[in-house]
């Protein structure tokens, strides 16, 4: 199993600011992301699960 992606790393993969993650999680659009703990994780697979949704 891969390793989980920060809120900068799958900003930084998809060119955008940390900001606009957020903004999609609240409006539930972006691709699916898990707390753990007080942090924000995604699985890799969801992120570009999500990026081909997008096609």
């Amino acid at each position: 199993m891969e390793r989980l992606w920060t809120v900068e790393e799958v900003a930084k993969f998809l060119g955008v600011p940390v900001a606009t993650l957020y903004q999609w999680r609240h409006h539930r659009t972006g691709p699916r992301s898990r707390k753990i703990g007080r942090h924000l994780r995604y699985l890799p697979e969801d992120v570009m699960s999500w990026v081909h949704e997008q096609e």
